[in-house]
């Protein structure tokens, strides 16, 4: 499985676009979305200096034909609305790749997360292309399960390690008392925390991004 984050933009024709460029210091963050035959249904979290004069701004907008507080607060809104123009999820729907809440949207720019199949992540972009928006891959990384990075008896250790205190500062826990806790050998515990530390560390440094690597997987993924 690939987990990609892509930076999408709005096509002007689209509600979302024209309202977020006109209030480009606000924040709108897709909680959660439901494509219809002809329309589209989302709840969407609203943030910044002047929340009213967005949902005004919504509200008012034509491709908006429903729209519906659900909570408010000073420089905080949430709402659930109706759009004849959810073309986000329509590409998604089309590609059968689902996109992961929340989907935040800046001054035009959507930054959307998703995990699927090279394949699958492919089809979404072609449909991205279809209905009209640009975009650039930020980094596409394989996903793992947590179960494949470590072994039973390594999670089990180092989750006791960070919950004994063994890696706060200062130490509540020494290498000692961690084995004594989990009753096995000093040594044991040494070799598999340090194993265990080697994966994890390993790991978020290969996710880490690098131009060239984002450049070669994201050729890939056109390609593809």
């Amino acid at each position: 499985m690939a987990h990609a984050t892509l930076s999408v933009t709005l096509p002007r024709r689209v509600w979302i676009a024209q309202i977020s460029r006109d209030h480009p210091e606000a924040t709108f963050r897709v909680l959660a979305g439901v494509p219809g035959q002809d329309n589209g249904f989302a709840l969407v979290n609203i943030t910044g200096p002047d929340v009213e004069s967005v949902a005004e701004s919504m509200a008012a907008h034509d491709q908006i034909t429903e729209l519906t507080p659900a909570q408010v607060s000073e420089g905080e809104l949430t709402v659930h609305f109706e759009t004849t123009a959810p073309l986000l999820l329509f590409s998604s729907k089309e590609s059968g790749m689902p996109l992961e809440p929340p989907i935040v949207i800046r001054d035009g720019e959507a930054e959307v997360d998703v995990t699927g199949s090279r394949a699958r992540l492919s089809e979404l972009a072609d449909q991205l292309e279809a209905f009209g928006f640009t975009y650039r891959v930020e980094h596409v990384r394989e996903r793992l399960h947590d179960s494949q990075l470590l072994s039973e008896r390594q999670r089990e250790v180092l989750v006791a390690a960070v919950e004994e205190g063994y890696y706060d500062t200062p130490r509540c826990c020494t290498l000692t008392e961690l084995a004594e806790r989990l009753d096995i050998a000093k040594s044991t515990c040494s070799e598999t925390l340090h194993r265990a530390e080697e994966t994890v560390i390993k790991r978020f440094v290969a996710d880490l991004p690098t131009e060239d690597e984002d450049g070669e997987l994201a050729a890939a993924l056109a390609e593809s």
